[in-house]
């Protein structure tokens, strides 16, 4: 693992109430969550994938009728959801060894995979599908294309990488997921590169 990958839950352990008052609660990404909404059944659970302070999205999925579980790797950032969001379920967990024993009907990873090697993205496809209910709905940001960025968080470097969207195509296809909606650099969100898939089973 590069060494910028490796600092990264440190870097959000040490920063999280600036991060959590950065964030804050503007939803630029509310016309994506609105689609991830519409997709899932009326009563649903949904898994929060480097949930991070719990708002906005997970927030804004419990109002909109959601059961939500949120991981994030950072103690610190749980116990901001906790206190802030206490109607949901949040958990100290580093997402490439999730294995809450649990199938959800929508899963989230929004601004939370990217920050993994490769190899490590790579590896969550099996555990986003470990986690998926039939039918589930599955989203998530990426690069606009294969490499590495660093970016600067607090004045530390904040690691990012994304695979080629093709490769994604694949990972998803052979662990059970369609694409349904797919952007890249979304100017009405910000410029992200987003994914919303639906879980249709093993082959």
């Amino acid at each position: 693992m590069s060494t910028e990958a490796d600092q990264i839950i440190g870097l959000y352990r040490r920063h999280a109430q600036a991060w959590a008052h950065l964030r804050g609660s503007e939803l630029e990404e509310e016309v994506w969550l609105e689609k991830f909404v519409r997709v899932l059944p009326a009563s649903c659970s949904v898994l929060d994938i480097g949930c991070g302070s719990g708002k906005p999205i997970g927030q804004y999925l419990f109002d909109n009728g959601c059961a939500v579980t949120g991981i994030d790797s950072s103690p610190e950032l749980i116990e901001i959801a906790r206190r802030e969001v206490p109607e949901c379920d949040w958990l100290i967990s580093d997402m490439r060894h999730l294995r809450i024993g649990k199938k959800f009907n929508g899963i989230v990873a929004w601004n939370s995979s990217f920050h993994l090697t490769p190899d490590d993205q790579r590896r969550m496809f099996p555990i986003f599908e470990q986690h998926a209910a039939p039918a589930a709905a599955l989203m998530f940001t990426s690069g606009p294309s294969h490499g590495d960025a660093i970016g600067e968080f607090e004045g530390e470097a904040l690691y990012h990488s994304s695979l080629d969207g093709d490769e994604y195509r694949t990972l998803l296809d052979q662990h059970g997921f369609e694409v349904i909606d797919h952007i890249v650099e979304d100017e009405r969100c910000g410029l992200h590169t987003v994914w919303l898939c639906k879980y249709r089973g093993s082959a």
